[in-house]
């Protein structure tokens, strides 16, 4: 979705893009005349959640330093995925390759929450560069440092890719084998269901097993499409927000009671619509419910928060485990990232993070001391629920 909107300069903007200026490291120690010069065409531009900024293969016409909000940088790797190179915040800068090689946009990039950038025209950088050769000496260090930043993690995905692509190859030779015991044990749980003899409890059972065993389906499919790369398939539409959670949390009490683990939601659950594709979504919570629980061998709470802000639902889970260890911090969403666990396939939160952004949303994990983790993510509302609506 292309969107922006351009400011007229107000005083307040002035303050804004000056503040701006001085925390990128772009532009940062020029001198008052410099500043100035870059005043003069700096044009502040404002987006939405999920908007595209501009897309690979687009012509390059300048370079952006963003004021508030979060962009991310996406570029096509091996067998035509999408994957995010850097999630840029507030002072740094990106676009800057249409500066220097006047050629198409090598990535993509999209804003992650509402955003606000300054964007300066190339022709009107390349004006400045001319009369301040200070200023091209420290745009040309700085370009040079993200190229070759750019460029490692470019490598580091490209591989990451092929292993995907193996760990793929294998799981596509024994899915067979998963799907046919599924089918049995769903028929036969259907059959239950019919010949259920009146029996409430015994309907009830057989209807646990059946949606646990669709599940189960879902994510194998959900695991081939990730190896696979690419965006996964979606069947979005606008969802009730507080019938689908009365669903979800009403299925996975009964699953972490198992394991020590309460539920409990805080506050009230919002009234509104929420554009997801139901099962991808569910699949979403029973990850992020199931890295909880590792959290907490001993049993613990999980405490979920529903809030819309703006265009978007944020979703919080929050734990009372050991938290998350700093070294980790990094690397929590990579693929194939265990983290010294003895179980899994390190795909459950790379996973967690290909459903929130095909859902053209965002996700975070943040731990407080004394406190466990806390993950955070943001969904799209529906353009039809109030709280979407003219803002």
């Amino acid at each position: 979705m292309k969107f922006s909107i351009h400011f007229g300069r107000t005083e307040r903007q002035h303050l804004r893009l000056v503040t701006a200026l001085e925390n990128s490291r772009l532009f940062n120690g020029l001198s008052p005349t410099e500043t100035a010069r870059l005043k003069a065409v700096a044009q502040a531009r404002s987006y939405p959640p999920g908007a595209v900024i501009f897309e690979e293969g687009e012509e390059g016409d300048g370079v952006y330093v963003i004021e508030s909000g979060s962009v991310a940088i996406i570029a096509l790797v091996s067998n035509g995925e999408r994957r995010t190179l850097a999630t840029l915040g507030a002072g740094e800068f990106f676009g800057e390759m249409a500066v220097l090689d006047n050629e198409p946009r090598s990535a993509s990039a999209e804003t992650r929450e509402p955003t606000t950038a300054w964007f300066i025209a190339r022709n009107d950088l390349l004006s400045l560069l001319d009369k301040s050769p200070k200023m091209a000496v420290q745009l040309v260090r700085e370009f040079s440092l993200k190229m070759r930043e750019f460029n490692r993690r470019y490598i580091e995905e490209v591989l990451q890719a092929e292993r995907l692509a193996l760990v793929g190859r294998f799981a596509r030779s024994i899915v067979h084998d998963f799907k046919n015991p599924l089918n049995v044990i769903g028929l036969a749980a259907d059959m239950v269901a019919i010949d259920g003899g009146g029996s409430p409890s015994k309907s009830t059972a057989a209807g646990r097993i059946r949606k646990q065993v669709d599940r189960l389906g879902n994510m194998i499919n959900e695991l081939l499409e990730f190896t696979r790369g690419g965006h996964s398939t979606r069947m979005v539409s606008a969802v009730p927000v507080r019938s689908y959670i009365r669903q979800l949390v009403e299925d996975l009490k009964a699953e972490l009671a198992i394991k020590g683990v309460e539920l409990v939601i805080e506050g009230q659950v919002p009234d509104v619509l929420l554009m997801m594709d139901p099962q991808r979504v569910t699949h979403l919570f029973h990850n992020l419910c199931h890295n909880a629980v590792e959290a907490m061998p001993d049993g613990g709470k999980i405490l979920l928060r529903l809030k819309p802000v703006g265009h978007e639902l944020v979703i919080e889970l929050e734990d009372t485990g050991t938290g998350i260890a700093p070294e980790i911090a990094p690397r929590l969403f990579e693929a194939f990232a265990t983290h010294g666990k003895a179980n899994g396939t390190g795909l459950g939160l790379s996973i967690c993070k290909r459903i929130v952004e095909d859902h053209r949303g965002w996700i975070r994990a943040m731990s407080i001391p004394g406190r466990g983790a806390i993950f955070v993510f943001a969904l799209p509302l529906a353009a039809t629920t109030p709280a979407a609506v003219g803002q």
